[in-house]
């Protein structure tokens, strides 16, 4: 992720351009004169190629658009892919685990889609490499839309205006196949840019975008609570995994190919919409954001696997506390 890689050599240049103790400075996370550090790794690209990741296709992403939300796509044509990821709640559902095609409980959280275009891999485990290997999966599930290729094409090769829009879209391949379908969809996920916030005007330079107690909690967001340790950059993601000591027995990445055995790791969500994303965490467990204050704030469950990003001994008065959600609020349009 653009800037990832760049925190600690910022920081480190920032804290010796202060002087005094390079931990004091950090943990403070206050001074002023580290804003200009701040700017740079939270600054929003400019241009909507930088947050797409690339050039966009209309016609192929308008037909994703499309088939994003029909739910002809799935074996007995009662749900889409929208089912799941409503764009009224960030392209989540609301639940604390995803809804099976017959009505039970799935293993995970559904993740927003927010800003995947810039993503390096996809689930909360980073199994599927790419966009188009993600959207395969539950298209073929047999607990999640249980896509019969053959009946599914079938359907929308019968409708006129979708034939016509694939041939729009696919030139080359007119045929409407299932490679077509998936990547139609990737394309358009590929458009989900979440919309700029007040944080973001505040980072470009508005002082007056936050007040005083958004203010402050960006500074325990970036000092004394570490959360910049793994939420940072534009999408306040680093893209990597980490176990933050949750109570479930998931494997998480652990269990993937270029995972640690053992390691019951997942990837950070990005914080962007988090208003609108609740329950949170690859299982859902907690409910609000009162809640992750709390587990942050020594509700983890301690073992050796637990991430070096993590804060072991993090206490937040009832003032940080409400500081740091009236940051958090700042990363949600109203």
């Amino acid at each position: 992720m653009r800037g990832t890689w760049l925190l600690p050599a910022l920081i480190l240049l920032a804290v010796a351009a202060l002087g005094g103790s390079p931990a004091a400075q950090v943990a403070a996370g206050a001074d002023d004169a580290l804003m200009p550090v701040w700017r740079q790794l939270f600054a929003r690209p400019a241009s909507a190629g930088e947050l797409a990741a690339g050039p966009t296709d209309n016609a192929r992403d308008a037909l994703g658009r499309r088939l994003f939300g029909d739910p002809r796509l799935s074996g007995p044509g009662t749900r889409s892919c929208a089912s799941c990821h409503q764009p009224d709640r960030a392209f989540t559902d609301g639940r604390v685990t995803a809804e099976g095609l017959q009505g039970r409980p799935l293993k995970r959280n559904t993740p927003t889609l927010w800003n995947l275009a810039a993503g390096k891999t996809f689930y909360w485990d980073g199994r599927a490499p790419t966009l188009e290997a993600q959207a395969r999966v539950p298209l073929e599930a047999h607990d999640e839309m249980a896509a019969d290729w053959a009946v599914v094409i079938g359907r929308l090769a019968a409708d006129a205006g979708i034939a016509a829009a694939f041939r729009a879209a696919f030139p080359d391949r007119p045929a409407i196949s299932d490679t077509s379908i998936i990547e139609a969809i990737a394309g358009f996920e590929r458009t989900l840019v979440s919309p700029p916030t007040r944080f973001d005007a505040w980072i470009a330079g508005r002082a007056d975008a936050l007040d005083a107690r958004a203010q402050r909690g960006f500074r325990l967001f970036t000092g004394k609570a570490g959360c910049v340790q793994c939420h940072v950059g534009w999408r306040l993601t680093d893209d990597r995994f980490h176990d933050i000591g949750l109570g479930s027995d998931d494997p998480g990445r652990g269990a993937t190919a270029g995972g640690v055995p053992g390691l019951m790791a997942f990837k950070t969500p990005t914080l962007r919409e988090i208003g609108r994303t609740a329950p949170y965490m690859h299982d859902g467990s907690l409910a609000t954001l009162d809640a992750v204050l709390d587990h942050y704030a020594g509700g983890f469950v301690r073992r050796p696997g637990l991430s070096a990003n993590l804060r072991r001994d993090l206490t937040l008065d009832a003032g940080e506390r409400a500081d740091l959600l009236a940051f958090l609020a700042t990363l949600t349009v109203p």
